[in-house]
């Protein structure tokens, strides 16, 4: 399978921060790829070079063959963007909405009707093809901004946190579409996102990324493996008291407080559980909960990164622009 996109040491600077800082990639065509990482990480600005929207620093980026500074008007007739922040007009019908953007993007006269119709049929909009769009709900606004990004039928679509702020099962049906359209249209679909559960179920592959560096990148199993154990959950009042039995008494050093509960990963967990237990009986520690469960990519972040993806998903960049800061998103 041939990679339709290739960085090389793709770093975007603003100021004496490295937002990107020497990303080299490959994304093979007809695959689903994500970037996963907290606000921050520099996912946003990734694809904002990738689209032409932002010009690197230093290094290299080809998309479908084309280079995203010599070649920038190729490189746009070839992609399809949906961005994180709502970009279309209420005050028109859906229809119009990609009527004007097929126009915009060059699409035969003749054509039109036929793309706009195929589209809009595969977000399941036909119904609601000729009201305003300020009568649509969340998830159809979402829905139509795909079907946008669709209607000259890109050769790569890059999705900015497609399903931000929408309800779970919204989510699901986002999710639905974005299979579908890839299999269907055999486009290679780029999306940034935050959301372990969406990378997981969505991905061919997975770039972890961080503080503008990619840290693992594979099929989404494949990382998983990568912790070669399980991870036990205990529910305890006293999280650093069982963190420091099982680090002394039974030689368990990857542990990790998530959400008040101490996870530890070990090799098989189900052998460690009554360990554990009887560990925190003889020294008089009561335990409310004690699971065991496969890793999850939230674990492979913190394995790699020594954090939880939700503890820093919240920290403050200082000294930007709100655009530089929307931008390193």
């Amino acid at each position: 399978m041939d990679n339709i996109i290739e960085t090389n040491e793709l770093t975007k600077n603003f100021g004496s921060l490295a937002a990107v800082d020497k990303l080299t990639i490959s994304v093979k065509s007809g695959e689903i790829f994500s970037l996963l990482g907290p606000n921050g990480a520099g996912k946003t600005t990734t694809i904002s070079m990738l689209c032409t929207i932002l010009r690197p620093t230093s290094g290299t980026a080809r998309v479908n063959g084309f280079d995203v500074v010599k070649d920038a008007v190729q490189v746009r007739k070839s992609i399809g963007i949906v961005f994180q922040d709502p970009s279309i007009d209420d005050r028109m019908t859906g229809r119009e909405n990609l009527s004007m953007h097929a126009n915009l993007y060059g699409v035969p006269v003749a054509e039109q009707k036929s793309r706009i119709d195929e589209v809009l049929d595969l977000v399941k909009l036909e119904d609601r093809a000729d009201d305003l769009m300020r009568t649509y709900s969340g998830g159809m606004r979402r829905r139509l901004e795909l079907a946008r990004g669709l209607i000259h039928f890109p050769k790569v679509l890059f999705l900015d946190e497609p399903t931000l702020g929408l309800d779970p099962q919204t989510r699901e049906h986002i999710w639905t579409y974005i299979k579908a359209l890839k299999e269907k249209h055999d486009i290679t679909v780029v999306l940034t996102t935050h959301y372990m559960d969406e990378a997981d179920r969505l991905s061919d592959r997975i770039a972890i990324m961080d503080y503008g560096k990619i840290v693992i990148l594979d099929a989404p199993h494949e990382l998983k493996e990568t912790l070669e154990g399980d991870v036990i959950s205990v529910g305890t009042s006293d999280v650093e008291a069982v963190r420091k039995l099982v680090n002394e008494k039974m030689g368990l050093r990857q542990t990790a407080v998530v959400d008040g509960a101490l996870e530890i990963t070990v090799r098989n967990g189900r052998a460690m559980l009554p360990r554990i237990m009887e560990l925190a009986t003889a020294n008089n520690i009561y335990v409310d909960s004690l699971v065991l469960r496969e890793p999850n990519l939230e674990d492979v972040f913190l394995h790699y990164t020594g954090r939880t993806m939700r503890a820093d998903s919240g920290r403050e960049l200082h000294g930007l622009s709100a655009i530089h800061r929307r931008a390193i998103k």
